[in-house]
């Protein structure tokens, strides 16, 4: 047991939540956990399906949700597509939007988001992508840079929403975009 608990404190460092209460029920941090809860309770009270497209957040969004009993409920699927070709095979972005505007942006985040709902029954989907680092960091796309979509079924368009993130380390930063992303499939 003692190994076990000094495995899980090491990967509360290695995700920048050293200090912070981490349930045992759970290899995620408590606000996560909250968050995805209620992502899970709010939308199983409107009859919402969920579905996500992660890239820098390479699953946690899924698993912190997947995390809650009865997420099975709400999240219908969700794709990690971490690699640019994941992105063309899987959700359908266009190799075009990828050389013109990079991965890590709008125009990517928007397609990423429609192919999802277009290859699923869920009502609303959540794209992510960004530079977690410490490395692929530009002076116009700065490590840290992250960029999101949703997409509701029968919406005209996609929302989008650019952020940087001033925690630099690469956990800090998937954290962050993880309860970003979260906040996002609230109803």
């Amino acid at each position: 047991m003692k190994r076990i608990m000094k495995g899980i404190s090491e990967i509360g460092k290695a995700m920048g939540v050293a200090g912070e209460e981490v349930d045992m029920d759970s290899l995620l941090p408590n606000d996560v956990i909250e968050l995805a809860r209620r992502v899970v309770e709010e939308n199983k009270a409107v009859g919402r399906k969920i579905a996500l497209a992660e890239s820098c957040t390479g699953g946690l969004v899924a698993a912190a949700i997947t995390e809650i009993p009865g997420s099975s409920a709400v999240l219908d699927r969700s794709y990690v597509t971490y690699s640019n070709e994941a992105k063309m095979e899987c959700l359908g972005v266009s190799k075009d939007i990828i050389e013109a505007f990079g991965a890590v942006s709008v125009a990517c985040v928007y397609s990423m988001a429609q192919g999802a709902l277009e290859r699923c029954d869920a009502d609303v989907a959540v794209a992510i992508s960004g530079i977690a680092g410490p490395d692929g960091g530009s002076e116009e796309k700065p490590v840290g840079t992250v960029v999101f979509s949703r997409f509701v079924r029968g919406a005209e368009e996609p929302e989008a929403e650019h952020r940087l993130f001033e925690e630099n380390s690469r956990s800090g930063v998937r954290l962050q975009a993880t309860l970003c992303a979260l906040e996002l499939l609230l109803p």
